[in-house]
């Protein structure tokens, strides 16, 4: 009989991880199976060789996706929901968007329903990686998108339809607008709420992960009221809740002659486009990022490319009451089966799942050893064409490989 146990989360909102956990994951759809047969074993390996049995996980499968609406009949079974909710924290591959069923995203529909109001996405060079930055270990930077609001809150109508003709003529004649005719018309909401506890969070694991300072991201000149508000907000929830650790960087410039006092994080922001100029040219100038939700997409993207591209990016969407882990590429249907892909995307998440659950020392370990066995030459395919002398390696080989490394060589990982 299993003693496995769920974690749960005390009253002071801290997760408290048996040290026989379960863990729900879905193996997600297209290059979904093959990622995860390659991300178990290292994960295991790694709580093994950490915590030598005093620690292990229970793997429990929950479908969504395509293996769910096979299963149930339903793209997003409400019993994987809940068993997310149920066990606070899982792990998921990534999943195809039903065309046509009324679901807009399953990605989407998950991180709104369980209120996982921030998108977490580190993006660090890992030595030996491809990447078109001259400099690309002075990228260090986590990407705190917001997830719930702004325009993926999906409140938009196809243009000629009675929903946006109505919405149309409600703004033109009570509000005063400019829409052209025929427009399809999209609504972008912003609140304080929202905001401030992402900025929170944000502050948090600047604090925590030893981050010098939290950067706000908007097109606040233009749009004033959404992404400007979002920048307000930013700040007061810094002062509010975090003025012992916090700096703004004008006072920086006017208190303390350009040199952040001891301790304290600097709070700063920039117009969206401006922002992606400085993280190519003076990338060691930001820690982590907050940003609205549009934003974060692009940025995240934008930086994972710099380091290796979505193949070598970890993300998570973490709320209060629960989180997931996930791939942040696509499905790459062409590849299905083909035990061809990179899984380090997964890898590097359930990483941050263990960091995430406290577990740090197996979540190292991943990460120096995933290190080590690229800087040996042992790649898959995206990496391979691109490094000369290199091992290709399939799906599968490569997580061998992270696993051997972990097993064996403790004074290289």
């Amino acid at each position: 009989m299993s003693t496995a146990e769920s974690i749960t989360i005390d009253k002071n909102g801290k997760l408290s991880v048996p040290g026989h956990v379960i863990i729900p994951f879905i193996e997600g759809d297209g290059i979904g199976p093959d990622i995860w047969r390659a991300t178990q074993p290292v994960l295991d390996a790694a709580v093994e060789y950490a915590y030598k049995g005093d620690r292990k996980i229970e793997w429990k499968e929950i479908n969504a996706g395509e293996k769910g609406y096979q299963k149930t009949g339903q793209w997003l079974p409400e019993q994987s929901l809940e068993a997310i909710r149920q066990h606070v924290v899982a792990i998921k591959g990534p999943l195809t968007t039903p065309v046509g069923k009324g679901m807009r995203s399953l990605n989407v529909t998950i991180r709104q329903v369980l209120d996982l109001y921030a998108c977490v996405r580190p993006v660090k060079y890992v030595p030996g990686v491809p990447s078109p930055m001259k400099h690309p270990e002075n990228i260090n930077m986590v990407v705190f998108r917001e997830n719930t609001e702004d325009l993926y809150a999906g409140v938009e109508f196809q243009a000629g339809s009675p929903e946006a003709e109505k919405l149309i003529s409600f703004l033109k004649d009570e509000m005063n607008a400019t829409i052209a005719a025929g427009a399809g018309i999209g609504i972008k909401p912003m609140s304080a709420k929202n905001t401030k506890r992402l900025m929170a969070s944000a502050i948090v694991y600047a604090r925590d992960n030893g981050y010098p300072s939290v950067t706000l991201m908007h097109k606040g000149n233009i749009m004033k009221y959404t992404e400007g508000a979002f920048a307000t907000w930013g700040y007061e929830a810094a002062r509010e809740q975090f003025g012992d650790i916090t700096v703004t960087e004008d006072e920086v410039y006017e208190k303390y002659n350009g040199t952040a006092p001891e301790g304290k994080i600097v709070i700063k922001d920039r117009i969206a486009d401006m922002l992606f100029q400085q993280v190519l040219l003076r990338p060691e100038e930001f820690g982590v990022i907050a940003t609205p939700n549009l934003n974060g997409d692009y940025i995240s993207d934008a930086l994972a490319a710099q380091v290796g591209g979505l193949g070598m990016a970890p993300g998570a969407n973490i709320g209060d009451q629960c989180a997931v882990f996930e791939a942040t590429h696509g499905t790459a249907p062409k590849y299905a089966g083909r035990n061809k892909v990179n899984p380090s995307s997964l890898i590097l998440s359930g990483a941050m799942m263990l960091d995430h659950m406290g577990w740090t020392e197996a979540a190292d370990r991943i990460r120096s050893c995933l290190a080590e066995t690229v800087k040996n030459g042992k790649v898959t395919y995206d990496l391979a064409r691109q490094i000369k002398g290199s091992c290709k390696l399939c799906c599968s080989e490569f997580g061998e490989a992270i696993v051997e490394n972990i097993c064996s060589y403790p004074e290289k990982c």
